[in-house]
This record gives structure tokens, sequence and C-alpha cells, in this order.
């Protein structure tokens, strides 16, 4: 609920406490329709399988990253760095619209029914649509979305590898999963932020902080985000779409409400999303959709849909198996098991189990990494700095491979 409060209004957030919402500006974006589709979409998927607590939503987390934006606009005014009123709206409304473009339970979508088209790039089409309503009043805050503001800083208060959003989701995740090793000092972290030659730097006294923000963040990497189970149950869902899919193109009548029939019904890539008809058909998809349709396909006549659906929704999702592990099943093994419990040819069985990596780094600077600066204006590195910790190894990419399959009970 939003209160009135010396013409401002503010929100009773959970982990950030009272977030104020500065001007009519972001009201409006807060109040418009897109942006409240975001209340209908939780910010970490299928989390909840593992963690019952993880019920939190995309609306959330924006709300509370465009908070933490607030915060570090006002520390760096403070060290004398120059951020006019224009340029504090538009970052906020940047950070607040930056997943606008989040499909149902996270990145399912696409992976499945749209094909070759990111979040990043439906965020970026919606805030033009709202743009186009607005009257160009969002000019600036894409502007420094697409990092073509002049001042590049700006830019990486919401995206580079110490950005607002990073700082939110881990307090946040941490706090609705009761991971407590998640957890970060974000306020002490944003004290710390400095402006060096147009880069958004940290103040050498805040090193340990940055330290504790890798590990944590390597760890819900691991613990949360890609804990083997929720993955499962990802894939899982994944399977039913594109069974759902296949068997709508072969014309079979499947219940799905207008908006996900669309997407069901056609092959969606990225240039079908210049077209206002599709990004429309975009904006009413939200978890609700996706979660009404496979509790109906529960009973669907195509046994491959409804007992993945059945197995879904009644929380039998699928094993998941890594290492070692994966040398006592094989696939082929498996395939004659599912045609034979389900009367189904071998080519069908394949929606039963999948094979697929899974991967992290922790620090992928890629050009944008975490600079630390001492009390001279000298620049480091964090990889450099640290003496506490081997930051490099962070760099390294850590893949597991896993077979995600469906018992048979």
């Amino acid at each position: 609920m939003f209160v009135a409060r010396n013409k401002n209004k503010i929100i009773n957030d959970p982990v950030l406490g009272f977030i104020t919402i500065p001007n009519e500006l972001i009201y409006e974006l807060v109040q418009h329709p897109l942006f409240q589709r975001l209340t209908r979409i939780k910010q970490l998927g299928l989390a909840n399988v593992v963690y019952p607590g993880a019920q939190h939503t995309r609306f959330q987390h924006s709300l509370g990253a465009m908070h933490l934006v607030g915060e570090a606009v006002k520390q760096l005014r403070l060290k004398g760095h120059v951020i006019t009123a224009a340029e504090e709206n538009g970052v906020l409304a940047a950070m607040l619209l930056h997943d606008i473009g989040h499909g149902p339970f996270s990145h399912v979508l696409e992976h499945t029914i749209i094909k070759g088209v990111s979040h990043e790039e439906l965020s970026l089409k919606m805030m033009e649509l709202i743009n186009e309503e607005m009257g160009g009043r969002l000019a600036l805050a894409i502007s420094i979305f697409t990092d073509k503001y002049e001042k590049r800083f700006l830019h990486q208060l919401i995206s580079s590898q110490l950005d607002m959003d990073r700082m939110d989701y881990l307090c946040r995740d941490c706090f609705f999963t009761g991971v407590m090793e998640g957890s970060i000092g974000a306020a002490r972290i944003i004290k710390m932020l400095n402006v060096s030659d147009d880069k958004l730097v940290v103040e050498a006294k805040g090193i340990y902080s940055i330290e504790n923000f890798l590990v944590a963040r390597r760890f819900m990497y691991w613990q949360v985000y890609l804990h083997k189970t929720s993955v499962a149950a990802e894939k899982m869902l994944v399977n039913i779409l594109r069974r759902a899919k296949e068997l709508i193109k072969s014309g079979v009548d499947l219940f799905a409400t207008p908006a996900l029939k669309y997407f069901l019904e056609n092959d969606v890539d990225a240039s079908l999303f210049d077209t206002d008809y599709v990004l429309k058909r975009y904006v009413e998809l939200d978890d609700v959709d996706v979660m009404s349709a496979v509790k109906v396909w529960m009973k669907a006549e195509d046994v491959v849909l409804r007992e993945l659906s059945r197995g879904f929704i009644e929380r039998r999702f699928f094993k998941a198996v890594s290492g070692d592990d994966m040398l006592l099943y094989s696939t082929e093994n498996l395939k004659l098991q599912y045609a034979e419990r389900f009367g189904i040819d071998e080519n069908l069985a394949r929606y039963f189990y999948v094979e697929e990596s899974v991967r992290s780094n922790t620090y992928n600077p890629d050009g944008a990494n975490i600079m630390i600066m001492y009390g001279d204006g000298r620049l480091d590195d964090v990889a450099h700095a640290s003496d506490m910790m081997n930051v490099d190894m962070m760099r390294e990419v850590i893949e597991k491979r896993y077979l995600f399959y469906m018992p048979i009970y």
C-alpha cells in the first residue's frame, strides 16, 4: 500500500524498510500496468520447491533495486559528484524498469516457446513503448539503460559487477529463502562507492565488504539459483511447454489462456517482437497463465503431457543425478522403461529426461571489473587488491553436468 507523506509515497518493504516513491514520474511508472504485471511473476521462478519462503516477486525486487540506486546517488553527491535531478530521475526509472521484460518463471520461456530474444531486449522494448505513451519522458532513462548516456557510471549502477540489481536480489533472496550465508552488507558497500574517471569504484576501506559480496554471490548461485532440485523442476516445466507446443502445432486443441496460446501456436523469434501485436500478447503473460494451463493439462488425453503435468503439480519433479552417479543410468534403458510404462514410442520417451550442464562463475568482469580506489587515487582490480581470498579463482567457470529424469512409481 502507498501512504501519502510530505507529497511523496512510501512502501514498507520487509527487506529494506521504508522505500520512498520520490515523485509523480516514478509513481506513474510503478502504477503502470506493464510494471504491475511483475506482481504476478515470482523473482526466483521455481526456487520455492526447495525454499518455500521464496514467494517474492519481481515487482518487490525492482522497487528495492530502485531504492538502492537512490541511496547510491545520495552518497555520490555527498562526495562531490554532480548528478542532476533529471539524471537522478533517469537512473531511478531505468533501474525500476530493468526487469520489466521478464516472462513467467524466470528464464523458462526463453528456452521454450520464445527463441532468440532475451528479457533485457524485451525490457528495452517495453520501456520504449511506455516512453511513447508518456511523450518521451523516459528518453534519458533509456539512454542510461542502453549505456549511451555520457555519464557512464550511471549505467554501472544498473548493470555491472557491482550494480544495485545484484545488491537487492542478494539481500532479498537471502531474506526470503532463509539462506543467511548469502547476506551482504549492501548499505556499507553503497557508502563506499565513488567515481573515478567516469567509472564506479569502491574505496579501499570497503574491500572486505566486496570480498563478502563475491563469496555470498557464489554461495547463492549454487545453493539457491542453481540448486539441482529447482533446476530439475524448471527442466520439467520446459518439457511440458515443449510438448504442449508440439501438440498444438499438430492440430490438438489444448486449453490455454489467449496470451499463452498465441505463443504455443506460433514460432516466435526476435524479429516478430518488432510488431506491437506480439509484444502486447507477451505482456499479457505471467505465472498465472502457465500454472492454470498445467493444472488443466493434468487431464489431457496425451499421456506425455498428462503425466508430466500431473507430476509437476503434485511435486513429483524430475530427479537429478550428477558425476559418477550418472554412470548408473543409461538413457537407452530409460527410454525403454518410459515406453513400456506409458505405452508410448521411444521418441516420445525423450520428454521424461534431460541431460544438461549448468554453469556459473562468480566474477566475470568482461571489461567491467570491480575497481578498488586507494587514498592516493590509485586504482586496482579487486582480484589483485584482495589479500584475503583468491578472487582470480572466482573468474573460473564451474560446470556441473546432470541427468534429470522422471522416476517411475
